[in-house]
């Protein structure tokens, strides 16, 4: 009687403040990578594997919490990540390298986190990133390996590869990317004005072996945007369109003016900036 006594005291003792639960709130910040070929991109839903619901599902079984990750953007099926950034709050005291561990171990082989740290509270993976870098592949060989072929586009037929890289810079600086954009469902529903424009920092295509690469760098992306600008480049290149031409299909604000969007499997995103 005295022990059980004796936590009842401490229990109700008022020299002792109990915590609020907001006290203990934790804003974690989650470097993450990824094969997008495992799933239906990122954002989760009812009927198919994600990432965000996948890595929700391991946070859970670590935890005992139920939370909903946000990350930096939304990835489509079949898109990868390099280090994709997210943001979760938990209750949960365990240190950030034990989250790294505990996680890797809940996750699946396709899903890797990198790094775990804790950050302020206003601290958001999407609303404070500044800028992003995504990578394109295309594989130019005649074979493509089967080993490679869920993470490039193969594409063996001849390209001006000159006048592709020229036309990757028409698209360098502050411009509207209507042309460039496909509809987006998620965006539009606040009250808010919906703006295309975004600021590209640079843009350019290098040959490695035998692949062709594009890297693109920007303040933030539209809907499909890097996959079409990709799909445009490549008419240039096979010569439906001039490298001006780029410019007048910016200056369009029309999305049917610009190429076909470029496969999901060829697309990563590199990095995000803060």
């Amino acid at each position: 009687m005295a022990r059980i006594g004796s936590i009842a005291l401490n229990a109700f003792d008022d020299s002792k403040p109990v915590q609020d639960s907001k006290d203990r709130m934790r804003n974690l910040k989650v470097i993450l990578s990824y094969d997008g070929a495992e799933f239906s991109g990122w954002q989760v839903q009812t009927d198919a594997v994600t990432v965000q619901g996948t890595l929700a599902t391991a946070i859970g079984r670590v935890t005992g919490e139920k939370v909903l990750p946000q990350g930096s953007g939304r990835t489509d099926a079949g898109v990868h990540a390099l280090k994709q950034v997210v943001t979760f709050v938990t209750e949960s005291s365990i240190p950030t390298e034990n989250f790294v561990r505990a996680l890797n171990d809940m996750l699946p082989a396709s899903v890797r986190v990198l790094e775990v740290g804790e950050v302020s509270a206003e601290f958001h993976a999407r609303h404070s990133a500044r800028g992003k870098t995504y990578r394109y592949r295309i594989y130019r060989g005649p074979i493509c390996p089967p080993f490679l072929a869920r993470y490039v586009w193969h594409y063996p037929y001849p390209l001006d590869e000159g006048a592709m890289m020229r036309a990757a810079g028409r698209v360098v600086g502050e411009m509207d990317f209507t042309s460039f954009a496909a509809v987006d469902p998620e965006r539009g529903r606040g009250d808010a004005p919906v703006s295309n424009v975004r600021t590209i920092f640079s843009s350019s295509w290098e040959l490695a072996e035998e692949e062709l690469i594009y890297t693109v760098r920007g303040s933030g992306f539209l809907h499909h945007m890097v996959r079409n600008l990709v799909g445009t480049f490549i008419l240039v290149g096979r010569g439906t369109f001039e490298v001006e031409d780029v410019t007048r299909i910016l200056e369009v604000r029309n999305r049917s003016a610009a190429g076909a969007t470029a496969p999901a499997s060829g697309l990563y995103l590199v990095n995000v900036e803060y």
